[in-house]
């Protein structure tokens, strides 16, 4: 059974920390419309706010001006609702993969023996068959990530936030990622929010772009990216559209295709120990 898809409404949402000289705006009146089961990319330079964003959609934080709404509804708290994946896999060690994926079961409603089905079903759909007793040490980077997003996904939650997922991998295991989660998404009919530096993979994934300038995080412009699934990273619309959103950042004296020096905080380290499930 799919998941239902969620509708993100975010209206004028800005967001400020108390700092010793005063007030440190980080979001400045951020307006998004992402529909039902939309893949959504989100690209900025670091210290445009994406980060916290993040912590705002999964609940962490509920201090800010604005609404985040979710199917309506304002945005209390953490949820099945909505599940994460983090550029670590953060598998618990001492668990086997299906250990590790059932965790995202952990307050779920449903039977011992449906959770067991639920687990099956997503060790399928990641292709990690065969796998299933397998501890994350005997795993590769490419496939630990991949039991992560299964766990995200277990729950079947209407929408999956993706912070640099694929940041910590080589090259080609992060195309091959790339591919899928673009299956995934395909098979789930989810949302989907991908925040990554990689323009490349904003593009190949996303329906349209959102991109982002920084001090306080604003949104620059939405790229749309009318291109036919799957995508050819070697085709000339792929590439104008590519350049499109490159050159929103031809003014900030910062390029897109480095890593950031200081990665922005992982949503995990505000997470309080009882919310971890929520964290997958």
């Amino acid at each position: 059974m799919m998941a239902q898809a969620g509708t993100l409404e975010i209206q004028h949402l800005s967001k400020s920390y108390a700092v010793k000289d005063g007030d440190l705006a980080v979001l400045e009146d951020v307006t998004l419309h992402i529909a039902p089961g939309e893949f959504v990319s989100i690209v900025g330079t670091s210290g445009c706010g994406k980060s916290t964003l993040l912590r705002l959609i999964v609940g962490l934080e509920d201090q800010y001006q604005g609404e985040v709404l979710l199917d309506g509804q304002r945005i209390v708290g953490t949820s099945l609702q909505r599940g994460i994946v983090f550029q670590e896999h953060r598998l618990f060690p001492w668990l086997t993969v299906e250990g590790n994926i059932e965790l995202g079961l952990l307050n779920a409603p449903g039977s011992p023996a449906q959770k067991r089905e639920a687990v099956r079903e997503h060790i399928a759909l990641v292709g990690l068959q065969g796998f299933e007793k397998s501890y994350p040490h005997q795993l590769s980077g490419g496939m630990a990530q991949r039991v992560a997003i299964a766990r995200a996904l277990v729950s079947k939650p209407e929408i999956l936030l993706l912070d640099e997922p694929f940041g910590a991998l080589d090259a080609m295991t992060r195309a091959y990622l790339q591919q899928e989660l673009h299956r995934v998404w395909q098979a789930e009919g989810i949302t989907m929010i991908l925040v990554t530096h990689d323009v490349e993979e904003a593009v190949y994934l996303g329906d349209k772009v959102v991109v982002m300038e920084p001090r306080p995080g604003r949104v620059r412009r939405i790229v749309p990216v009318q291109l036919a699934h799957p995508r050819e990273r070697g085709d000339a619309g792929f590439a104008a559209v590519k350049q499109r959103v490159l050159d929103e950042f031809s003014h900030d004296g910062a390029s897109l295709a480095e890593a950031p020096l200081k990665p922005e905080a992982p949503v995990s380290a505000q997470l309080p120990a009882a919310l971890w499930q929520f964290a997958v």
